[in-house]
């Protein structure tokens, strides 16, 4: 069985525009940097000519990797939406132990980045706080160890 990519609509609206420009801006101006470096006559000694082929072959591997997660892509419908509780998309607001607070947002895995504060439901954070509801507690079960934190707030975008 295929690997699924959960995502939002928004993330697959995002990809759908990024295939599209690399597949008809980016590739056409690539395509130009190639017919540039050619015309500057021995291909073998020509640094300018791998460059454009180089860019050209992490286009191509970018375009197959964004086909494939769009033919695997399972759009989120996150049943826990209705019912006011930690689900797939939503932002959320948590406590820790000391009492500082961090906003999140719950994605799918193709759309996590923690350096962003995206977290996937996949990830031990997302296992744990994933159904509880405001001012629930839950305990992630992190590899460095357990930490209780409590939820404060969630909001859903769109």
């Amino acid at each position: 069985m295929a690997k699924e990519f959960k995502i939002t609509a928004l993330r697959l609206a995002e990809l759908e525009k990024e295939l599209n420009y690399l597949k008809t801006t980016r590739e056409r101006e690539i395509a130009a940097m190639i017919a540039e470096a050619r015309s500057y006559g021995d291909l073998s000694e020509n640094s300018e000519y791998d460059a454009a082929k180089n860019e050209q072959a992490k286009l191509y591997g970018r375009i197959a990797e964004i086909e494939d997660i769009l033919s695997h892509a399972v759009i989120i419908e996150d049943e826990n939406e209705l019912s006011g509780r930690v689900g797939l998309g939503c932002k959320v607001v948590v406590e820790d132990a000391t009492g500082k607070q961090i906003e999140y947002r719950i994605t799918g895995s193709q759309e996590a980045n923690p350096m962003e504060f995206k977290l996937s439901d996949d990830s031990p954070f997302g296992r744990a706080i994933v159904g509880k509801a405001a001012g629930e507690s839950f305990t992630v079960k992190a590899p460095a160890g357990e930490y209780t934190m409590k939820v404060i707030s969630i909001t859903r975008e769109g």
